[in-house]
């Protein structure tokens, strides 16, 4: 696609929303990480209140893949807000990095760039412990897996959830697919390449589990306790007469 990005997402903004605030351009087709592939990642801004707002919407326009993020002010601050509790701060990124396509941002773009420069809050002792219990538990089934299927299985698994897992206990930012590679190279780039070049091999993701373990406190397993939830009280509930 030899069109220019920023010209198409103007025009389709002015089509679809001429009543917008602002807008802005955001994803890979912005970057050096631009592919023939690469979609129109465009975050809309309309009037508060507008029952346009908010929904996510999937188009073509001029050859291109679109993708739109619509809110008002209000919706925005829910969203980004969402953002948080899940560690993945994909509107943040998007409103932080984009390019104005139309309208003023305000101060949007330098407030998403600050809560990204942050970084998320620390992880609770809770969830720490469960993310050293879940490797734990992971790195003693490949090591005792018989079946050659189930342990191409589980170390498929047990690839993925250590870098999901050592980029939460490291109190980082985490993401999915491409961005779960580029948040681990933000964290180490030596434990990304390390992770890259274990994949599809049990023996090298064993050592990688062992290593991100270390780092925060070892294996967990022993002695390892969460409280369950009390169902609410049903009378009804269960075999008659008991």
């Amino acid at each position: 696609m030899n069109r220019d990005p920023l010209s198409d997402a103007c025009d389709l903004v002015t089509e679809l929303f001429p009543q917008h605030r602002w807008a802005m351009l955001a994803g890979s087709v912005t970057t050096a990480h631009r592919t023939a592939g690469s979609d129109l990642d465009i975050v809309v801004v309309l009037p508060d209140g507008d029952q346009q707002a908010p929904h996510r919407g999937s188009h073509r326009y001029r050859g291109w893949p679109v993708e739109l993020f619509v809110h008002d002010e209000q919706s925005l601050v829910h969203y980004l807000a969402k953002d948080l509790p899940a560690r993945r701060p994909v509107l943040h990124r998007m409103v932080a990095t984009g390019i104005p396509v139309s309208g003023d941002p305000e101060g949007w773009p330098e407030h998403c760039a600050a809560v990204l420069a942050a970084g998320p809050a620390p992880l609770p002792l809770a969830e720490r412990e469960l993310a050293r219990y879940h490797l734990t538990d992971l790195l003693d089934d490949l090591i005792h897996a018989t079946d050659p299927g189930e342990r191409t299985v589980i170390a498929t698994t047990a690839w993925t959830s250590v870098a999901q897992q050592a980029l939460g206990l490291a109190d980082h930012w985490t993401g999915t697919s491409k961005w779960l590679l580029r948040e681990l190279r933000d964290l180490d780039d030596g434990l990304a390449d390390r992770w890259l070049a274990a994949h599809g091999d049990a023996t090298a993701i064993e050592a990688l589990i062992r290593e991100v373990l270390d780092r925060h406190g070892g294996p967990l397993f022993d002695g390892y306790q969460v409280a369950g939830e009390r169902p609410a009280h049903n009378a009804n509930a269960g075999p008659a007469g008991h």
